[in-house]
């Protein structure tokens, strides 16, 4: 069993930045596939920004150069640098894993694991 924490998320003013971080614990696999979905209250849930093993990165349009995903492999910690935020960066943040995917990803069902979501909340 494998569990997602996220942490880091809160209140910041427009323009401020945040890192969010999530820790994995659980069974001792690495996932091959780790990124950040968000979901603001009565909108879509949308896939942020992921990162295989490798190193390739995906991100969404509307976080290209503000929002820098990585993660520290020896201990399964994702990060999500956040800068500049803007209003419409307010959501829930969610941290996702996969054990095995083929390619980076933000499509939702890529990912097996969820985390329970960190709030960030920009005025």
């Amino acid at each position: 069993h494998v569990q997602l924490v996220e942490s880091g998320g809160g209140s910041v003013q427009a323009g401020g930045s945040l890192r969010l971080s999530c820790a994995a614990s659980g069974r001792s696999y690495s996932h091959d596939c780790m990124g950040w979905f968000r979901q603001a209250p009565g909108k879509e849930r949308e896939g942020v920004a992921a990162i295989a093993r490798g190193g390739d990165t995906t991100y969404a349009d509307s976080v290209k150069g503000r929002f820098t995903i990585s993660v520290d492999n020896a201990d399964n910690t994702l990060y999500l640098q956040m800068n500049s935020l803007k209003l419409e960066d307010t959501a829930m943040y969610y941290c996702v894993a996969v054990r095995a995917c083929s390619t980076v990803s933000l499509r939702s069902d890529t990912y097996y694991f969820w985390g329970q979501g960190t709030q960030v909340t920009v005025s």
